[in-house]
């Protein structure tokens, strides 16, 4: 795989149990890649390693008085600098080619799983530590994958260079073969405490980016209640427990450095000085000498991918966990496959079947406008994510909902998507033109026109146009900016809802579509849900009377379970705890109704928040 053949077409299956099998994973799926940047790192060293020896081989020719022997010794210096510029030059070209690509795979793997999971991911994952990973730690993972192959050359070279001085000065060759291994295994004492500290470290700094990014995302609030400097200071400490757990590991990255720095020089006086014994004994030629402490020099060289790939692997290691941690996530909460049963794949379900979610025991019939009560909002949230076909295992043990008989997490994610469609409370528009937003899988059935007119989007297309360039006549060519800041929280809500519109799926879930916009404009909204929806399932979670007046049937869930279902008015009239929560009764209100509101205090919670 080359950089200009990325992204992967399939960038496969990962081995997600452990970092270090993820690690593996990645390794075996880069052979290729690593035994070129293999071949072409023994050339560099290869060639690096051979400078003693044609020195040594020189410095005889000029005792000799050799002038053959030392033209062969400069040809032979020419093309050993040849090797290292070439080898030198395709090693790094391989080296990066490896780091990008396996970085590469891996963030295919992640926003696969993003999209697989949908807003799911962010209830079991920390949206920090999803923006950690995505970042920091693939930048991590990569480079580990690229030091592997040029710790490997450094490794045989450093082998090669003791083998020779075996035969070409074996007096010298014996003290650097017990030395080099020293040398080599000095750092691995203090890697657990050097590891262990960088933990400390990546978590800090995982827990500040995690605190930025909530605060970022209500800035909007944070302002409203003057919580800015709270927040700020909040995020100076966080950002100071992050720089001295940094110094820290710093510290202990450095004697590493230090002792890679210091036992070497020790080696090389230790050959210097018994070499020196020896030549004035007459058991070791000038030359020999001269190559010995060359070669002892020169492997200074390759010893450094030692340290390289001891750091690159205690910073990569706790990476991979958390990449595997997150892609090991799956839709089906026992983390079984999804799409499959134990007779082998699921079948979609025969058109026109009810919903039905089997915790709460709410019932959506085929083709109604069904509305959702709950006190509870993260009970709310909870239901949402069951009828979209992700269980919730996690919380409360229960699988997705049902459609027409048939669990939507057996369903393969394709099939599932295109049966439900759930519009979180919380929608995300993205960069591009309002033409690029509603380019989306749909039916074909509701055009833009329809979808913007129903959600009541005229102000908004009058938005983007005014924004735009002046060579832009038709709002649908107008440009979005990120995450859609520059509109209203209405607006963007209003927009994502015409995009759920316009895809037209079997059944339509909506959580709280309407809570950022005025009562005018939501009871438009509610007439135009109502007539494009008008023969297809739609469930609306949502406890504004507006809506709930043009649903067809409304549930109440309350303690958990779903109470007998009924029209908006027949349910304000009839069941007092229905009113107390759209009503937004207060305590004393509802003693003075005589309600009773034995229940969970969670739901309780939500009653007292509402008011």
């Amino acid at each position: 795989m080359q950089i200009s053949d990325l992204p992967y077409p399939d960038p496969g299956v990962p081995d997600a149990r452990t970092g270090p099998r993820f690690l593996l994973w990645l390794g075996r799926g880069q052979l290729g890649g690593q035994a070129r940047s293999l071949a072409w790192g023994l050339l560099h060293f290869g060639g690096v390693a051979g400078l003693p020896y044609a020195v040594g081989l020189g410095v005889d020719a000029v005792v000799r008085r050799d002038g053959g022997g030392l033209l062969r010794v400069g040809a032979l210096l020419l093309l050993l600098g040849i090797a290292i510029s070439l080898g030198d030059a395709m090693l790094h070209r391989t080296a990066v080619t490896n780091w990008i690509t396996a970085a590469a795979r891996v963030q295919q793997l992640l926003a696969r799983k993003t999209a697989e999971l949908g807003s799911a991911l962010t209830r079991r994952v920390a949206a920090g530590e999803v923006v950690s990973v995505s970042t920091g730690d693939v930048e991590k993972i990569g480079w580990f994958v690229e030091a592997v192959s040029r710790f490997l050359a450094a490794a045989l070279t450093v082998a090669a260079i003791c083998v020779g001085l075996l035969f070409y000065a074996p007096a010298i060759g014996v003290v650097v073969a017990v030395g080099v291994p020293v040398l080599a295994l000095s750092v691995l004492p203090l890697l657990p405490r050097a590891t262990r500290r960088a933990d400390v470290q990546r978590e800090k700094a995982g827990k500040a980016t995690e605190l930025a990014s909530d605060t970022v995302a209500g800035l909007r609030v944070l302002r409203g209640i003057g919580g800015e400097e709270l927040f700020l200071g909040r995020y100076r400490e966080a950002s100071q427990e992050v720089r001295r757990a940094a110094v820290r590991s710093a510290r202990m990255w450095a004697l590493i450095a230090a002792v890679q720095v210091l036992l070497p020089g020790a080696l090389m006086i230790t050959v210097v000085c018994y070499g020196a014994v020896l030549v004035t004994d007459g058991r070791l030629a000038v030359g020999e000498l001269v190559a010995a402490f060359s070669a002892v020099a020169t492997m200074l060289y390759p010893l450094r991918h030692f340290q390289e790939i001891a750091m690159a692997y205690s910073f990569s290691r706790p990476s991979a966990a958390r990449a595997a941690r997150v892609l090991s996530l799956t839709r089906t909460g026992d983390g079984g496959p999804a799409g499959s049963g134990p007779a082998g794949p699921v079948r979609a379900p025969a058109p026109g079947g009810d919903l039905y979610d089997a915790e709460t025991g709410v019932l959506a019939p085929a083709g109604a406008f069904t509305a959702v009560v709950c006190g509870d909002p993260d009970l709310a949230g909870r239901l949402a994510e069951r009828l979209g076909g992700h269980p919730t295992d996690s919380v409360t043990g229960a699988r997705s909902a049902l459609l027409g008989g048939v669990a939507l997490d057996e369903l393969a994610l394709d099939t599932a998507r295109e049966l439900v469609l759930v519009q979180d409370k919380d929608p995300v528009l993205l960069s591009g033109t309002l033409r690029e937003l509603f380019d989306v899988p749909a039916s074909g059935s509701v055009t833009a026109a329809a979808a913007l007119e129903a959600a009541q989007c005229d102000d908004v297309l009058d938005a983007l146009l005014q924004s735009a360039p002046d060579t832009v006549r038709d709002p649908m060519d107008a440009r979005i900016t990120e995450r859609g800041r520059s509109l209203s929280g209405g607006q963007r809500q209003r927009l994502a809802l015409a995009r759920s519109l316009v895809t037209d799926p079997e059944v339509l879930v909506l959580d709280e579509p309407t809570s950022a916009v005025d009562s005018h404009t939501e009871a438009r909204i509610a007439d135009g849900i109502a007539a494009l929806r008008s023969g297809r399932t739609t469930v609306v979670l949502a406890s504004s009377p507006l809506l709930l007046d043009r649903a067809d049937r409304v549930v109440l869930v309350h303690g958990g379970r779903a109470l007998p279902a009924g029209t908006h008015r027949e349910l304000l009239l009839g069941e007092p705890r229905y009113r107390a929560v759209v009503t937004r009764e207060t305590d004393e209100e509802q003693r003075r109704a005589g309600i009773g509101l034995a229940g969970p205090a969670e739901e309780l919670t939500g009653i007292e928040e509402s008011a």
